[in-house]
């Protein structure tokens, strides 16, 4: 038994030794290529197995013959062993080659293709996640591309709704100045006018701008739906007599929500005022709320006649009008965007569908 553990511990000195050897190597050589990293691996096991086996020859004092045979068998199988770890090295560093000359295409805007027959796990699961995150990358290339689009197409028709109001009161100035003003109170009305719908559309401006900077602040307080919608329908009533259109508010539920109360009133006065505007006259305008599986869900539905298909993606985009008109009442396409702003502000979620005779948009927020 002493024999057995003195041989033991023999074989052990010698593979420490040769351990401690190659694990210096592979620290200087960390920065070499994986078949250098290999090959020191395979040396190092083959060394250790040598040192191990030749330091208890020399202590059992073997027979130089003997001693001989023993380093002889042990020199061949190193020579098997690192030849096997070169060649495992080369392929693996040229799948890997290949891998990385396939991560260069999606890094200037291209498409990853992960190259086939990955000879390890873990290069095929690196490959994997190449691949999702260059679909992650497509992805947000797109929303970029649509982002910008719609801020141009935003400033364009800013640009134009600020300069048509600009121009008129200009020359109602310049009349007015000049004592050409027949009616000096119309001209006096109309310019108010002018300058109130300005003032919207800057302040339209400065609220998105603090929705997309994500420096909008809320107050939550718990309040009920109920009244929180009547206030909103009792605001834009006058909005609807004067088009024309009818209000309807009876499928209300006293639902409990923790939202911020002004925030809220301006999702709703801009849904309403959005349906009332593009609902012809006589037709009806419903505001309904009830919970759900998902929280509170609160919908206005209109009569516009319905949203072309392809245009339902882009109802929410900053600067979408659903039509091509530069008149004042096709606003300047912010009114949706500020919807979809405050509410994902409060964890919730908008939405849009047609529905038979006009569309339908849907609020849904947390319970409270």
């Amino acid at each position: 038994m002493n024999d057995v553990l003195l041989i033991a511990l023999f074989a052990f000195l010698g593979a420490a030794a040769a351990g401690l050897l190659g694990a210096g190597v592979l620290r200087l050589l960390r920065h070499r290529s994986l078949v250098v990293s290999l090959s020191v691996v395979a040396g190092v096991a083959v060394a250790a197995m040598l040192a191990g086996t030749l330091t208890v020859a020399w202590a059992m004092f073997l027979s130089s013959h003997d001693l001989y045979v023993v380093t002889t068998v042990v020199a061949m199988a190193a020579l098997v062993s690192l030849a096997t770890a070169v060649l495992l090295g080369r392929w693996v560093a040229a799948h890997s080659r290949e891998l990385t000359l396939a991560t260069r295409s999606f890094g200037d805007g291209g498409t990853f293709a992960a190259p086939a027959g990955q000879p390890a796990a873990e290069l095929a699961e690196l490959a994997r996640e190449l691949a999702a995150t260059s679909a992650k990358l497509d992805s947000s290339r797109e929303r970029e591309r649509a982002l910008e689009a719609s801020r141009r197409e935003l400033v364009a028709w800013i640009s134009h709704d600020l300069r048509t109001p600009l121009a008129g009161l200009r020359a109602m100035a310049e009349a007015l100045e000049d004592g050409m003003a027949a009616d000096s109170g119309r001209y006096l009305r109309q310019i108010r006018t002018e300058v109130e719908r300005m003032n919207g559309m800057v302040g339209d401006l400065f609220e998105l701008s603090r929705i997309q900077a994500g420096s909008l602040t809320l107050t939550p307080a718990r309040i009920s739906l109920y009244d929180l919608v009547g206030d909103a329908l009792a605001g834009v009533d006058p909005l609807a007599r004067e088009h024309g259109v009818r209000l309807i508010g009876d499928r209300i539920d006293e639902v409990p929500v923790e939202v911020d109360g002004r925030e809220m009133s301006r999702v709703l006065g801009n849904l309403l005022i959005n349906a009332i505007r593009r609902t012809p006259p006589d037709g009806t305008v419903a505001v309904a709320a009830h919970r759900s599986d998902g929280g509170v869900v609160l919908s206005v539905t209109d009569g516009c006649g319905g949203i072309p298909e392809e245009d339902l993606p882009r109802v929410f985009d900053t600067g979408w009008r659903g039509s091509h008109a530069r008149t004042p009442p096709a606003g300047a396409g912010l009114g949706l965007a500020i919807v979809r702003g405050i509410v994902e502000a409060h964890a919730g979620r908008a939405e849009v569908r047609n529905v038979q005779g006009g569309c339908c948009f849907s609020v849904t927020l947390p319970a409270a």
